[in-house]
């Protein structure tokens, strides 16, 4: 495990006047979270929560191109290639219960992102109270095309996105840009990125947050999604994967260049990883956050026993071949007994949330 120095470097936890500041410190790997870094934040996250001259936190990410791109992947992906699952099942407890923590934070928590969001970096900021973004945004949750699977809260968030957006956004790892994340929801506040740093001296100062980031908002430009929506609706809502993409091909049949390019794009990523987010977006509606984290849990767990997720990283950050072969290789072979077992509660119980 990392050493306490290291953790230091990767991330910045420290008080700035009225607020908890947090530098997520690894620009070189855009941000991608380590299991130091979880533990340094968690750390912060309690001891600002009892400190009354902390009224807010801010979290920030460093060097100009990226909030958080995700967890380190490659490191999670070597554990388990060696052997060591219980190191990165370690990594996944931990961060599981770090976004239960800044979904549950009892002050202002105002993420300000300044490029790109992805995966893990989605959990450090999509359950915070105040979600800041720039023009420079890059919003995904692009787990289906490495094997994996939409997590750190994902279970319950998207699945309360406006229509059938959530399923959409899971199932193909497609990209928003600022205009369509607040559309959605998922950035309540849009500043220019020329103003981020001033935004951040604002709320470190003590101003008002509401003050600052209403006097800061810009327009966040034009919307892609709104003239996909009623086909992304109609495409996306219940049913399983084949039925996802029989109704993409009808409506490509139909003159939906759009659709016909997701259901192409679909066919690229790893068909068990895209039925068990459907079956998370399926059931999340109905979960409380700390239980979707206990969900999200069950299936990470399964997750670094099998197969996908290896081939998956292999073939998009090992070799970089972009050619994965899926264990199964077609949706129409993933069984739902297979996806259930991945639900399924584990032996030694629940991961416990605070």
């Amino acid at each position: 495990m990392q050493s306490d120095q290291a953790a230091e470097a990767e991330i910045l936890c420290e008080r700035r006047g009225a607020a908890g500041v947090v530098t997520l410190n690894r620009p070189r790997a855009l941000n991608a979270l380590t299991l130091g870094m979880v533990r340094a934040m968690r750390a912060a996250l309690d001891a600002w929560e009892k400190d009354p001259a902390v009224t807010r936190v801010v979290v920030t990410g460093a060097g100009g191109k990226a909030f958080c791109a995700g967890g380190d992947i490659r490191r999670l992906h070597d554990l388990g290639r060696a052997g060591r699952i219980e190191e990165a099942r370690t990594f996944w407890a931990e961060e599981y219960r770090l976004n239960a923590r800044i979904k549950s934070y009892t002050k202002p928590y105002v993420a300000l992102i300044d490029g790109i969001v992805m995966g893990g970096g989605v959990g450090l900021s999509l359950h915070g109270s105040h979600r800041v973004a720039s023009e420079k945004l890059v919003f995904a949750m692009p787990e289906v095309g490495i094997g994996f699977f939409p997590d750190v809260g994902a279970t319950y968030a998207l699945p309360r996105l406006p229509g059938a957006t959530g399923t959409y956004l899971a199932v193909t790892g497609e990209r928003i840009g600022l205009a369509d994340a607040c559309a959605l929801g998922i950035v309540t506040h849009p500043v220019a990125s020329a103003a981020m740093d001033e935004v951040l001296e604002e709320l470190c100062a003590g101003e008002d947050i509401e003050q600052v980031l209403t006097a800061r908002a810009v327009a966040p430009g034009a919307l892609r999604l709104a003239a996909e929506r009623d086909m992304i609706d109609r495409c996306f809502a219940g049913g399983d994967i084949p039925d996802i993409l029989n109704r993409l091909l009808k409506e490509a049949g139909q003159g939906s260049e759009n659709a016909g390019r997701l259901a192409a794009l679909m066919r690229t990523k790893s068909p068990t990883s895209m039925a068990i987010a459907c079956e998370q977006m399926r059931r999340g509606p109905s979960l409380s956050f700390p239980e979707a984290m206990q969900l999200e849990y069950r299936i990470v767990s399964r997750i670094a026993q099998g197969y996908d997720f290896y081939e998956g990283v292999r073939a998009v950050i090992v070799d970089k071949d972009q050619a994965p072969k899926w264990r199964p290789a077609q949706v129409e072979e993933v069984t739902s007994e297979a996806i259930a077992a991945y639900f399924a509660p584990l032996p030694e119980g629940d991961l416990t949330i605070d």
